[in-house]
């Protein structure tokens, strides 16, 4: 494991002259199907951008925001800004223009390096924009000046000290909340999160991490790219977006040893592939009923994904958002080489994790060396509050916002005393053999207070929900009346459902058979639809507590999510939206 010694400074400088010396041979980066970036190429070519933005002017602690994909440029255009004391502001792809235009006004940006296929969502914002515009793909200048990289490799190196506490990063949350926040990262927060996230799972030289996650989002970029390039490791990147049709390949091609990946990936394939090979006949859904049965079958299904991975995975990275309890006891019972982290962007992003030798289904693992964890107002029967934290990986602050800053800490009044991070999840933590294990229980601005003083904790009830064989995902929230289910149906099973009985009446003429199909398959999807929302409130509500009980059930056709994948609940705030039918 690297250590302090070893890096001489939590500084990214260090981290890449360390590398460097270790691995300058070895790949460091590369778009599949093209040539890697060896480590030494990796360094000079972020020598060249720090001499290029130098030369244009930029100083220390100026801001560039970089705004790209998953690419070898980006980690080279990173190393390039904060290596010579700039700070870089990463931007995700998934951004809206004026989304873009917020954070430029709000952070003052002095520069952007662009991927040219996301030029066009900033080529018409006005305000904000800053006068340097550098192209992502080859460091060609596109507006401020003239020329590309080629004409800056012989200009003088910027000298600058880097200290740890330095910003190395603001990064600008597209939160479940609705208000984007930027989030002001040191260097030693983060390259002090990618030492001790070894302790959970240890990198080494010879790993193929296989990267298709925003590197803007502070989880794939600290332990899909810092951590990496902290021990030599190779990352490889989609260079397109990832969709099966591309990501199937290429686990084929790179054989990847590390993935880091968000709940949703893995709970799909459990939901669409796994669990239909078991109930799809009514023999072997009784045998799978049998727990005994259910992981010899369970096992077997393993294996099977192993493959479809590339059969070299020792570590998937599960982070992001909590993940299915059915769907970890499945991967704990195939011994499928999960691992589970928790953190926020503010906490850069590891507070807790288990590697895959000791992951606990139900529970987020171990609390991180040099971390402190408490709970803040613990319930005196369950023990359940919310989650507070302490360590070097605990942000600055938000840029520019004291105020949104001092209600993230807590202050004299508390009982715990100032200076801790409140994280607004709910939890518990227990110590056993020395260790602090931590269970998540859900957001405390999630939890409902119910109409006789109960805490209803919505995560419990969508649970059950998307436990539903027609229920892709769900979100649970408080109207007037009581509590709505906003459900998101399984389309696919949906109109596979509604074409096996309307196939059942075939008539003569195909043509017109056709017709009369395809319009007899819509009315019945139509029709199920309600039928099924009916269904799904006598479902969850046989299965929770009177206090919980869904009062009405309603269909959306998409939710909106952030870049980790988690629903963003402020834009479905029903309160004296919905009243009861």
């Amino acid at each position: 494991m690297e250590t302090i010694q070893d890096l001489g400074s939590y500084t990214f400088p260090s981290l890449l002259k360390n590398s460097l010396k270790k691995f300058a041979s070895r790949p460091a980066l590369a778009l599949i199907g093209q040539k890697e970036v060896t480590y030494a190429q990796l360094a000079q070519n972020s020598e060249n951008v720090g001499r290029m933005l130098a030369a244009l002017g930029l100083k220390p602690r100026s801001k560039i925001a970089l705004y790209g994909t998953g690419r070898p440029e980006w980690g080279e255009a990173y190393f390039g800004i904060v290596n010579y004391g700039m700070t870089a502001v990463p931007l995700l792809p998934d951004f809206s223009p004026s989304e873009i235009e917020a954070i430029l006004v709000h952070c003052g940006v002095d520069a952007i390096i662009v991927e040219e296929k996301l030029y066009s969502h900033i080529e018409n914002i006005k305000n904000g924009m800053p006068s340097i515009v550098i192209r992502l793909d080859d460091f060609k200048i596109l507006k401020g000046a003239q020329g590309s990289i080629e004409d800056f490799i012989h200009k003088p190196l910027p000298e600058c000290n880097v200290s740890e506490e330095d910003t190395a990063s603001i990064i600008y949350t597209s939160g479940t909340t609705g208000r984007s926040k930027g989030v002001e990262l040191t260097h030693k927060n983060l390259v002090w999160t990618a030492v001790q996230g070894q302790t959970i799972h240890r990198v080494n030289k010879m790993d193929r991490c296989l990267s298709f996650l925003p590197l803007s989002h502070v989880y794939e970029f600290t332990i899909g790219f810092t951590m990496q390039m902290m021990n030599g490791s190779c990352v490889y990147y989609l260079g397109k977006p990832p969709v099966v049709s591309a990501l199937i390949p290429a686990f084929a091609k790179v054989q990847p040893t590390i993935i880091c990946s968000v709940p949703l990936v893995m709970e799909k394939i459990f939901k669409n592939k796994v669990l239909p090979q078991f109930t799809s006949n009514a023999f072997i859904s009784a045998l799978y009923k049998i727990r005994p049965v259910q992981k010899i079958l369970h096992r077997i299904a393993g294996k099977k994904i192993m493959k479809t991975f590339g059969g070299h995975v020792v570590f998937f990275g599960i982070g992001g958002a909590k993940i299915d309890f059915k769907v970890e006891k499945f991967l704990k019972d195939a011994k499928f080489p999960y691992a589970i982290g928790y953190g926020l962007t503010e906490t850069s992003p590891l507070l807790a994790g288990s590697g895959p030798k000791i992951t606990i289904p139900g529970t987020i693992g171990i609390v991180l060396e040099g971390v402190t964890l408490r709970v803040l107002n613990p319930d005196p029967k369950t023990g359940v509050g919310e989650i507070i934290a302490k360590g070097p990986n605990v942000m600055k602050g938000y840029y520019k916002d004291e105020t949104l800053t001092k209600a993230a800490f807590t202050d004299e009044s508390d009982e715990c005393g100032p200076g801790w991070f409140k994280t607004g999840d709910l939890g518990t933590l227990e110590k056993k053999k020395g260790l602090v294990r931590l269970s998540l229980k859900g957001r405390s601005k999630n939890m409902i207070l119910g109409p006789s003083g109960e805490n209803i904790y919505p995560e419990d009830i969508e649970f059950i929900l998307n436990q539903h064989p027609l229920v892709s995902e769900s979100l649970v929230v408080e109207a007037d009346n009581g509590l709505v289910a906003l459900v998101q149906f399984d389309e696919e099973k949906l109109q596979k459902e509604a074409e096996a009985r309307t196939l059942k009446d075939k008539i003569e003429g195909f043509a017109e058979a056709a017709q009369r199909q395809a319009e007899e398959i819509a009315r019945d999807v139509a029709y199920q639809k309600e039928a099924i929302l009916g269904e799904i409130q006598y479902f969850v509500n046989t299965k929770v507590n009177k206090s919980s009980h869904i009062e009405k059930v309603q269909s959306v056709t998409k939710f909106e999510k952030t870049a980790s994948q988690k629903i963003k609940r402020y834009l479905y705030d029903l309160k004296s939206k919905v009243s009861k039918k």
